[in-house]
Order: C-alpha cells, then sequence, then structure tokens
C-alpha cells in the first residue's frame, strides 16, 4: 500500500527509533539529584538544544509538550489567563486547536476576530492591522495550512505587531522540515510544533517562547519545564524530538529537494485528469501538499474506495453521518459541492517517484 497522508502523521525516522529505544534504558526521573536523574536530565537538555537549533531559538525557550495540540492551547489560553479579558485575533482557516480554544475564549467573555482569507487562502496583513484593537492581547494565525499547504505571510504580520507591541504566536506544525523556519527570520512571540508531522513518534511536540515573554500554565502541578507544563518529562520520546529536530537541521536541503521531486509529477498528472480542480494553486505552499476536488465524487467515499491501494485523505469530515465541508476550502470561497469533493495528498522523505506514478494510474482507475 502507497501511503501520501504525511500531513496527518509521518512514519517513525529509523534513526529516531532507535535513540527512543536507546533512551528506554534511562528510566530516572529527570527532577530527581541522584546520577539516574542527572543522566535523564542530561538527554533532556541535549535534546531541548537540538530543538532550539532547529528553529534557532534559545534553549531556554524550547518548553515540552505532548504535541501541537497542547502547543496551541498552552499559548492562547496561557496568554489569556494573564488579563480577565481582551481581544484576540486568529483566521478562519486555523486547525481546530487554534479555532476551538479561541471559541472557548469567546464563551469566557474574550473579544475574538476570526479573520477571512482570500481565494487563495490568504490572511492579508493589512487585514490583521486594520482589525487591531487597545485591548488586543494575542494574534495567532498558522504559517502553513495542514489541508492546502498554503503558506502565510508570518513575516509581514509579525512586522505589523512587533511595531504595535502584540504578541503574536504561530502553529508552525506543518512547516517543520518543509520549509525554512526560524524565529530569527520570523518576528513571533511563541511558535507551535509537533514531533509526529517531522517523523517523530506522535505524543509529544514543543512551544517554542521569546525569551522574557510571560504566559501562565494552564495544567496546575509540580514546576516542570519552567513550571508552564507540570508532570515528569517524557525523556524518550523528548529524545526522539531532539533526534529528528537534528536529522531535519542537517539534511533539510536533500529532504525538500526530495519533496519537490516526488510532489511536481505527482500533481501534473493529476491535472491531466478530467474534472480535477487544483485548490490554492497560485498561493505559496508547502512542496509536498496537494489539495484537489473532483468533480462527480463524495471525498469521503472515493478515499475509503482507495484505501487499500493509496492512503491519503478528504477534505471533509464525517459526524453521525453528517458530511461537512472543509471550513478551510469554503473560507477560500469554495463552493460546498468542490469542498465535499476535495481529497489531500502528501508527500514524504520516504515517498519514491514510482509510489506517485502508481497513484495517478490508480486514481485514474477510480474514476473511470
Amino acid at each position: 500500500m502507497i501511503y501520501l497522508d504525511y500531513n496527518a502523521t509521518t512514519p517513525l525516522e529509523p534513526r529516531v527509533k532507535e535513540e527512543i529505544i536507546r533512551t528506554f534504558e534511562e528510566f530516572g526521573n529527570p527532577s530527581s539529584s541522584h546520577s539516574y536523574g542527572k543522566n535523564a536530565r542530561k538527554i533532556i537538555e541535549t535534546a531541548r538544544k537540538k530543538v532550539a537549533e532547529l528553529i534557532e531559538a534559545e534553549p531556554e525557550e524550547i518548553i515540552f509538550t505532548s504535541g501541537g495540540t497542547e502547543s496551541n492551547n498552552l499559548a492562547i489560553f496561557g496568554r489569556a489567563l494573564c488579563f480577565s479579558k481582551g481581544h484576540i485575533i486568529t483566521s478562519s482557516i486555523e486547525h481546530p486547536s487554534v479555532l476551538n480554544p479561541c471559541r472557548q475564549l469567546l464563551r469566557m467573555g474574550y473579544d475574538v476576530t476570526f479573520l477571512p482569507v482570500s481565494p487563495g487562502g490568504i490572511v492579508d496583513p493589512e487585514d490583521v492591522k486594520k482589525a487591531i484593537k487597545k485591548d488586543t492581547i494575542l494574534v495567532t494565525i498558522m504559517h502553513s495550512n495542514n489541508e492546502t499547504g498554503i503558506i502565510q505571510p508570518i513575516k509581514e504580520i509579525g512586522e505589523i505587531l512587533l511595531e504595535k507591541e502584540i504578541p503574536f504566536h504561530t502553529d508552525c506544525a506543518q512547516s517543520i522540515g518543509k520549509v525554512p523556519v526560524s524565529v530569527n527570520e520570523l518576528p513571533v512571540t511563541m511558535l507551535s510544533l509537533a514531533g509526529h508531522k517531522f517523523y517523530a513518534p506522535k505524543g509529544i511536540g514543543a512551544l517554542y517562547i521569546r525569551k522574557n515573554f510571560i504566559i501562565k500554565p494552564v495544567l496546575l502541578g509540580a514546576s516542570h519545564e519552567k513550571g508552564l507544563r507540570p508532570g515528569t518529562e517524557n525523556t524518550a520520546y523528548i529524545a526522539g524530538l531532539g533526534k529528528a529536530s537534528e536529522i531535519i537541521s542537517q539534511e533539510f536541503s536533500q529532504i525538500t529537494e526530495h519533496l519537490h521531486h516526488v510532489t511536481e509529477p505527482l500533481l501534473n498528472g493529476l491535472l491531466e485528469i478530467h474534472n480535477v480542480k487544483f485548490n490554492g494553486k497560485k498561493a505559496p505552499r508547502l512542496p509536498n501538499t496537494i489539495n484537489i476536488s473532483i468533480k462527480g465524487i463524495l471525498a469521503d467515499e472515493f478515499v475509503e474506495r482507495l484505501s487499500g491501494k493509496v492512503a491519503i485523505s478528504s477534505g471533509s469530515a464525517c459526524h453521525a453521518g453528517t458530511r461537512k465541508p472543509s471550513h478551510v476550502l469554503l473560507a477560500m470561497g469554495v463552493s460546498p459541492e468542490d469542498a465535499l469533493s476535495s481529497i489531500r495528498i502528501s508527500t514524504g522523505k520516504f515517498t519514491t517517484v514510482d509510489e506517485v506514478m502508481e497513484t495517478i494510474e490508480i486514481i485514474k482507475q477510480e474514476l473511470e
């Protein structure tokens, strides 16, 4: 079976797996003062340095979490809890781990602006500027979209917010390992990443918090991770995240070159198929992500038909028998019909040209 759903999750990198298995031997509690604890603490701090180097941050600016969802929640709620009320700006195409915390804050009495996007799926920096209020306490805009791969103008938005002294959070879960991400280039205050999107295991991630910026913890407990994320650290998975970060840092150019090498012929082949429409084709996007609508199909049923041959994703979700078109595509002005017929195909470092060519033929046959 061909795996082309790398935006959902990536396979575990063999070298990462080896690092995790090796680290399982270090069972000590990293907070303990004896040698077992000190050995575990050393592993964690080495990994913290590697994650920091991946995004050109300082090690003390990295907080380990369970993944992208927790990182996003910690950034948003952690900032909001510093105030009894306030205004937050986000976009209409965010991941649910950003949208739902913002909706919850709205119910709690905070003011939230959900910005629209262009037909190309882009947040206009001028819209961000116009939305700013006297009590704006946070802006959170994703770096790249998980469904379409479209990259947002984070640098331009960040420069506006830097001038206004407004904190800026960005969800980089999909971007790491696919496009350059540096906190020296992006004027952001907080940045989320998820390990299982770049060949580390599920259940581990990190939140970058710029030095001297203050947020409050969402979970209460002991003083782990500078008091922001209580709970005994998952030493082995943190080591795995560090190893995955190290590999991306060392092999970034080869990985991205490979993504272009396998994704471009896949896209070209798909666009030759009758009734295929490329969503967001004029926007800057990740080199591995393709989102298309195929007229005349229901995407979830089509994905199921392919499930024994090719693993891809639909652009809609099925809940209790009710199909819901992608909120991302609807925000881009895609019709509900086309949104319900949309599929996402995402390649990765282990994808081969033979696999993508075979995928094109499989999809053609299924549409005949």
